[in-house]
């Protein structure tokens, strides 16, 4: 864990929410990337930029709890 921001993009691997993503680390953030499906994305997603990628479904109310309390835990409060 560290002092920096922490972020969660949703869609955060590809496509906007990877640019949104790119610009956010370049800033100092420290990112937590959602995503829905794509592992092949999410693993390049973590290769280039060096952040975490997390695979959830957005739709489900006790996975994004989950997900958010092993972001904090993880990377720091959001």
């Amino acid at each position: 864990m560290t002092d920096q921001k922490v972020a969660i993009v949703t869609g955060g691997t590809r496509g906007i929410g990877l640019e949104i993503s790119k610009a956010m680390v370049a800033d100092g953030y420290s990112v937590a990337a959602i995503y829905a499906g794509n592992d092949v994305a999410a693993k390049a997603f973590k290769a280039d930029t060096g952040q975490e990628a997390y695979k959830v479904d957005v739709t489900d109310l006790d996975a994004c709890l989950a997900v958010v309390e092993k972001i904090a835990k993880k990377q720091g409060a959001v």
